[in-house]
């Protein structure tokens, strides 16, 4: 096995910015995604997130340079495809197909598809290879497009808001089967999603976009490293909200605060430690600028 290429990251991205019109949908961002990974991509609607993904399976034009398993996502597309796999917002199956015709079409539309493997991850599922997909609820629809797109013999899987519109047992199901069937040690999933708090304890890495900037770009494990939240009493308020932090919010029924480093000693002294919240820290780096006047 070559080990540099097992090692080469999957996603170089150098710089890039994409423009509809006079709108500039992403500026100037630049990240990684290593093999083994997974990402979550978050910010607010109208942030980049479907914007950047297009880029990725080349269906947006940008400046600046982007290479996706090796690959050019535009002039190369459908070599890319073939190890990269897309499940967009909606997962938009034909109604009038039974399940096990969706399998025989995969077989022959793509040449990494296996049938065997598909058949398996559904075995997981209550759907049957018999069922229509107009007799199936949304949920057994995402599960049906999961099992079909994770068949495919592909490094790179790309899923923006795979389970929107779902309820909490068939989001949690989804999840369950993309862990424990596709992420091997070696592939990458790259999670596009809003639901932060469900998903914060699946991921490796976090990508968070305001306004087309990439405000946030890091591993989980290095959050605490990075960000400060102090609990503390009340009578404090005054002397931590004049050490600037990031966000002042309510943890455990108690004031808090979000500090981008450690704060001054004498401030550090006045609370206790907690566990950066993903949840909180979406909130400090995506606020408006007029409600969140924290310079950075």
């Amino acid at each position: 096995m070559n080990t540099t290429a097992t090692h080469a990251p999957l996603v170089e991205a150098r710089g890039l910015t994409l423009r509809y019109g006079r709108k500039l949908a992403l500026n100037d961002v630049s990240f990684q995604i290593a093999p083994g990974r997974v990402v979550g991509l978050l910010g607010h609607n109208g942030a980049g997130k479907t914007t950047l993904m297009k880029a990725l399976v080349g269906l947006a034009a940008h400046q600046g340079e982007l290479s996706v398993l090796g690959l050019q996502p535009q002039r190369q597309r459908e070599q890319l495809l073939q190890s990269l796999s897309y499940i967009p917002d909606v997962a938009i199956l034909p109604r009038w197909a039974r399940v096990q015709e969706l399998i025989t079409l995969m077989t022959g539309l793509h040449p990494n598809f296996s049938p065997e493997r598909a058949r398996a991850l559904l075995k997981r599922t209550s759907v049957a290879l018999t069922d229509k997909v107009k007799s199936l609820s949304k949920g057994m629809v995402v599960q049906v497009h999961l099992a079909l797109v994770a068949a495919i013999d592909a490094r790179l899987l790309v899923l923006d808001e795979p389970t929107l519109g779902l309820d909490v047992l068939s989001r949690k199901a989804f999840y369950e089967m993309l862990i424990d069937e596709w992420c091997d040690g070696q592939r990458s999933v790259l999670i596009s999603t809003h639901q932060v708090e469900e998903v914060e304890s699946l991921l490796s890495d976090v990508l968070m976009l305001n306004e087309g900037q990439l405000v946030l770009n890091i591993p989980l494990d290095q959050l605490d490293q990075r960000y400060v939240a102090l609990s503390h009493d009340a009578a404090a308020n005054e002397a931590v909200a004049a050490a600037h932090p990031l966000l002042r919010y309510r943890a455990q029924g108690r004031s808090a605060a979000l500090f981008e480093g450690t704060p001054p000693p004498e401030v550090e002294a006045l609370g206790q430690r907690l566990r950066p919240s993903l949840v909180d820290l979406f909130v400090a780096l995506t606020r408006a600028p007029e409600i969140n006047p924290v310079a950075r």
